[in-house]
């Protein structure tokens, strides 16, 4: 079914079939649920402290009350690429998502900071993270509230002497710093 066609079925429908199809649509599914719920009641900041939980046990995982030993760091950038894509989705504020982006690097780079890692894919995923936050962050305007961040992540790099650390230079040296 095409958008034309669809306005013209829902033109169609009285207040009372329209109201009872998305009634129908976020009881049946839980997309249609989350958007309606976050639409309503956005409480933003909850959605961020959630997130950076989430994030933060990829790489320091909690050890539960009871167990003998503590689970080890999975490391995933998939769990903060679908948390991003779930906010970006939602329509959350881009203040709030280029903050989760810069965030799930700086735990990145905490966490390599403390240990080494010898993958090479980690690099480069870090990598990709910062490139997708920086274009994000300047293609929404708000490059200058999170300059200092962005310097720092790179800053980090040379700290902790990333082999790809010319990489993050070059995107820094394709915008106006």
């Amino acid at each position: 079914m095409s958008k034309r066609d669809l306005k013209k079925y829902l033109g169609d429908l009285t207040k009372e079939q329209l109201e009872e199809q998305l009634i129908e649509l976020y009881e049946k599914f839980a997309p249609v649920k989350t958007y309606y719920d976050f639409v309503f009641n956005p409480k933003e900041d909850k959605l961020l402290q959630e997130a950076k939980v989430k994030i933060s046990q990829e790489y320091f995982p909690i050890k539960k009350p009871g167990a003998k030993w503590r689970p080890k760091a999975k490391m995933r950038r998939s769990v903060a690429q679908k948390l991003i894509k779930h906010f970006m989705t939602l329509g959350v504020d881009s203040y709030i998502l280029a903050d989760i982006m810069l965030y799930n690097i700086e735990i990145a780079q905490t966490f390599s900071s403390q240990n080494f890692i010898k993958q090479e894919l980690f690099y480069k995923s870090i990598f990709n993270s910062f490139e997708q936050a920086v274009n994000f962050i300047i293609s929404n305007g708000i490059f200058n509230d999170f300059k200092l961040r962005i310097n720092a992540v790179y800053e980090e790099t040379l700290q902790q002497k990333w082999k790809n650390k010319y990489d993050f230079e070059v995107i820094l040296d394709k915008i106006d710093y």
